[in-house]
């Protein structure tokens, strides 16, 4: 039999998966051993099932931690590693693949342009260039653009495929209820209930030919709600990266978003009104030498405190957008700067925190007085609940997309934060959307 090169993907559970199904899956020259899993707890040591992965994987794929890297590489005969996800440094990238080499096989990082799926329908994508650059609210903004103009936007959710593979393979959020029907996460919550409260339907899984297909079916035009700062898996006909002036110069130096910025139609710089002037110059250097012929957009990320003038001088836990906080690398979000002009008191949550909210503070030792909302898993949810009720304080502040006491039962009074994208000066998106899309619109 001809020697099939045996590949091994490292992911963090959605990304990877799309790779091995648009590249791999019924391709007899390779032969994918195993993935591996980083960044999301409990998502190792389960099987990619056979009824994803094909007709030449009757038994699955198996799902390992990165941590076991070089001894597959070793004990498999591994040819070549493919990099199959978001949100690292080159930096970081230069030393996995040093250790690969080392290890004794190839290594390279996946193309975005030989995983987009071609949809029937125009695609409009959101993606950015670090996780946490407010890729959420804008996509909320945007998708109430295409409503007034008469055009139905079907989301389409990077995927967040945590749970039983078998039952992901293509999930449909229209309503509420539909997250209890899904066993959704926090995480998950988070990203599909202000859409469906919105009006949107919203299209997510594992096998992203079929739910484009889905969506197809009762949209005009497809929106691609990115996820960390990944690439589009479908081809945009127009691509929205937002840029973040807090973390300016990470647009050339994190992967995948260096790509979403260098070939973005439209640049989004959000949280302008945080930013200083040294940190926007930056930001127009790189992408007047990168990208000088994108459209620029400058937004705010409006925050709302329920009660605002409640927390002044109470003492308050805030609760922050896990991923931002995590792999996002900062240090605090919306929650923090609300209460901090609302003259409350932080508690630091960290001396109170219990088993994995304790590990994650040890893992990223960056963050801030704020608690990440983390609950990937049922434990994961009882440590996060076991953490807020140990905290000493008069206030427990969400500033997540959803409210977190619907979720997690706590004996402390809540409030919650919102925040939502706002253009500066005369809005720009409405007309471009108007021009790319007014054929439909006409039809409508």
């Amino acid at each position: 039999m001809e020697h099939r090169n045996r590949i091994l993907i490292m992911g963090a559970g959605g990304r990877d998966f799309h790779v091995f199904n648009t590249v791999y899956r019924d391709d007899r020259r390779f032969e994918v051993v195993a993935f591996t899993a980083a960044q999301i707890p409990h998502i190792e040591q389960r099987c990619y099932p056979p009824e994803l992965a094909g007709k030449l994987y009757p038994e699955g794929i198996p799902v390992h931690s990165e941590s076991e890297l070089e001894t597959i590489i070793r004990d498999q005969s591994v040819d070549e590693v493919v990099f199959a996800y978001s949100d690292v440094s080159f930096e970081f990238l230069e030393q996995a693949a040093s250790l690969v080499q080392a290890a004794g096989a190839k290594f390279r990082t996946f193309d975005p342009q030989a995983t987009f799926l071609e949809s029937a329908k125009p695609c409009v994508a959101v993606c950015a260039v670090r996780t946490g650059c407010g890729k959420s609210p804008f996509s909320r903004y945007l998708a109430s653009q295409l409503q007034q103009l008469g055009i139905r936007p079907g989301i389409i959710r990077h995927p967040m495929p945590y749970g039983n593979l078998r039952k992901q393979v293509v999930q449909r959020f229209a309503t509420l209820e539909d997250l209890k029907t899904h066993d959704c996460t926090i995480e998950e919550m988070e990203e599909y209930e202000p859409h469906i409260v919105q009006g949107n339907v919203v299209f997510a899984g594992a096998d992203y030919a079929k739910i484009v297909a889905a969506a197809e079916t009762e949209s005009d035009v497809l929106l691609w709600d990115g996820g960390n700062n990944d690439t589009p898996f479908i081809r945009p006909h127009l691509l929205i990266t937002l840029l973040d002036p807090l973390r300016a110069g990470d647009e050339l130096e994190y992967f995948p978003g260096d790509w979403n910025f260098k070939n973005a139609n439209v640049l989004v710089i959000s949280k302008f009104d945080q930013a200083t002037p040294g940190q926007l110059a930056v930001l127009h250097h790189n992408i007047q030498t990168h990208n000088p012929l994108a459209t620029v957009i400058e937004g705010d990320l409006s925050i709302e405190v329920d009660d605002a003038a409640s927390l002044r001088g109470k003492r308050v836990l805030v609760v922050e957008d896990g991923p931002t906080i995590t792999h996002g690398g900062m240090p605090y979000g919306a929650g923090f700067l609300a209460c901090e002009q609302a003259g409350a008191e932080l508690v630091d949550p960290r001396p109170y925190a219990v088993g994995e909210i304790a590990e994650a503070f040890e893992k990223y030792p960056h963050v801030g007085p704020v608690l990440p909302a983390l609950g990937y898993g049922e434990g994961q949810l009882q440590d996060l609940q076991q953490t807020i009720e140990q905290v000493p304080c008069d206030v427990v502040v969400f500033a997540t997309p959803i409210d977190l006491a619907r979720v997690v039962k706590m004996s402390q009074p809540t409030t919650q934060v919102t925040y939502s994208f706002v253009e500066r000066g005369a809005s720009k998106l409405p007309e471009l959307l108007r021009n790319a899309f007014s054929w439909i619109a006409d039809k409508s």
